[in-house]
Parts: structure tokens; sequence; C-alpha cells
């Protein structure tokens, strides 16, 4: 099987190759800038690993890959104005290099893009790809506004949570290894199994990010830590504190939540020590293995040899050991 490396390398390759010098400049040099900014390629990656699960031969993947990539980064384009964010990959943002309107009409482009890669894959499966990319743009959309949602809701259920996490985060992956499983000769069920396993990866990948905007070692993680807490973002360690919260505990948690003037310093070490009487950590560490255990029961179960699934078992461990 394709190693993550291997991988890597060729989609790094192919997107170097990718030139978007047609006119007007303005709408393609913010596509070509996001792009060089980089990033692991997890998705198009995945694309190409699944399938050389079933054949020696990924190029049918390459494609398809390249689209799967661009559709994300403009999700990124358009999210990063929602968010206000000033930075992605440690670089200016789209939208504070250039402005809102190129924002969000390069990524507008960018999608379109998408598409024209994604036809690009065998002409047997093209109504499959085509219908499962259409589901899955859609739902990233639904997660998206349920997570902007979740912003003036006071109380947020795990269930409803999850569900935003599956939409917005898992349903990508899922969908990248489903079609590089079709490129590769996968049938249905088989490719419907790899999708699943990305279900789960994707959950527990969003739930270790939770984990880890708390709970991660700064120096080694290489970002700032608490961000979440200091924008009461409604993650699941906050979501499961909002539920097993009593007494002097939920009124010290309320207090922080709905305070407006407060040193960031003191209020994520305060919602940290409160998430530690309530061991949200262990809680939430038990669901994310819950998640990370169902994708490897999936894996296991997928009658391939087990030398070809060894490298999406590396894949999931890069997860499971992810730095604290």
């Amino acid at each position: 099987m394709l190693s993550i490396p291997e991988a890597q390398s060729i989609i790094d390759k192919e997107f170097q190759n990718l030139h978007f010098s047609r006119q007007p400049l303005e709408l393609y040099h913010p596509i070509e800038y996001i792009l060089s900014v980089g990033g692991k390629r997890i998705r198009p990656v995945l694309t190409l690993m699944a399938c050389s699960l079933y054949s020696d031969d990924i190029s049918p993947a390459i494609m398809p890959a390249l689209g799967l990539e661009l559709f994300h980064n403009f999700t990124l384009l358009h999210d990063d104005i929602m968010d206000n964010a000033n930075t992605r990959r440690n670089q200016p943002t789209v939208h504070i290099k250039w402005n809102n309107n190129t924002a969000i009409l390069s990524g507008d482009a960018m999608c379109i893009k998408a598409y024209q890669y994604i036809v690009k894959c065998k002409a047997e499966i093209l109504t499959d790809v085509i219908h499962l990319f259409n589901q899955t743009a859609l739902e990233v959309c639904e997660g998206q506004q349920h997570d902007m949602n979740f912003e003036s809701i006071a109380l947020v259920s795990e269930k409803e949570y999850i569900n935003m996490i599956r939409l917005k985060t898992s349903v990508l992956l899922a969908a990248c290894l489903k079609i590089g499983a079709l490129c590769g000769g996968a049938g249905i069920l088989e490719a419907n199994q790899l999708y699943e396993y990305g279900i789960n990866v994707g959950l527990a990948f969003q739930l270790q990010d939770d984990l880890l905007d708390v709970y991660a070692d700064e120096m080694k993680l290489g970002k700032e830590t608490g961000k979440d807490i200091i924008s009461n973002k409604k993650t699941f360690l906050l979501i499961k504190a909002l539920e097993l919260a009593q007494g002097d505990l939920k009124k010290e948690l309320d207090y922080w939540l709905q305070t407006k003037i407060f040193d960031a310093k003191e209020k994520v070490q305060a919602v940290t020590r409160i998430y530690n009487a309530l061991e949200i950590e262990k809680i939430t560490q038990l669901k994310f293995l819950e998640y990370f255990q169902n994708a490897e029961n999936i894996l296991h179960n997928i009658e391939v040899d087990m030398n070809r699934k060894s490298e999406l078992h590396k894949f999931a461990n890069t997860i499971k050991n992810r730095i604290f």
C-alpha cells in the first residue's frame, strides 16, 4: 500500500504543477496563495491511500484527490471570513491579505475548479462520485451552520455536538476515502466500509482537537492553547461540563461564561480547574477512544490483505498519539 509520505510527495508535486494564471489575476492569485501555504494535505493523501488499498495504480485517484483538496481550501477561505480569523497556517488569511469580497469570489472559483478535477474520475464511477461529493458539500455547509447556531444557544447536547462535528469535519474525510476506494476498483460495500472508517476517524480527530486546546503542551503543540475557553466555544469539554456541573462549580462556570471583562489567562486556568474537578479530560478521552476503536474495528473487518491496511492503521495512530 502507498505510504503516507509517498502519498504526500505525490500530492505536493501535483500542486506544485498547478498554475492558475488565467485572467483576471485578482481572482486567481489568492487561490495560488492559499495553496502555496500548504498544510498536511490529509484529505487528498487519504484519497490516494484508499485507492492503493485496492489497486497498485493510483493514477485514477489523483485528479479527484486534487479536487477534494481544492474544495477543502475553498471552505477555509469562507470559514476564515465568518470566524474573523487573521491567520491560517501562520500566514495572513486571504481576506486579510486582500479583502472579504476577493476571498468570497476566489473561494467560489475554487469550488468550481474542484468540480472540474473531481469529474476527471473513471466514467463508470462518475455518477456515484458526483452524488457523494454533492451530498458531502451540502453536509459540510450544514455542519458550519450548526456550529454558528451553537454560538447563540446556551445549552447544546452531546448528541447535537457529535452530529455537528460529523457534518463539519468527518464527512469530508469519509468521502475522500470512499472516492479513493471507488477509483481503485472497490465495490460499493467495501467503499462504504471505508466511509464509516473515515466518519469515526474524523470524530476522534475533532474530540482530540478539543482536548489539545485545553491540555496540550504549548511548546510541543506549536500554538497557543485555551482559545476555545476564552471564546466560550461549544466544545465537547464545555458541553459535558455544563451537563455535569452543580452547586459552586456550576456558579463559577456560569460566571466565566457570562462575564465580558476578564483576564484571559485567569479564565483559562479557572475553567480548566472546573474541568479537572469534573474529570472532563478523562470523559473526553474515553469518548475519543470509543470512536478510535470503532475505526480500528471497521478497518480490521475490511477484507483486504493486512499489509495493505497497515498505512491506514498508522494514520489512525498518528491521531491517537498527537502531542500532549
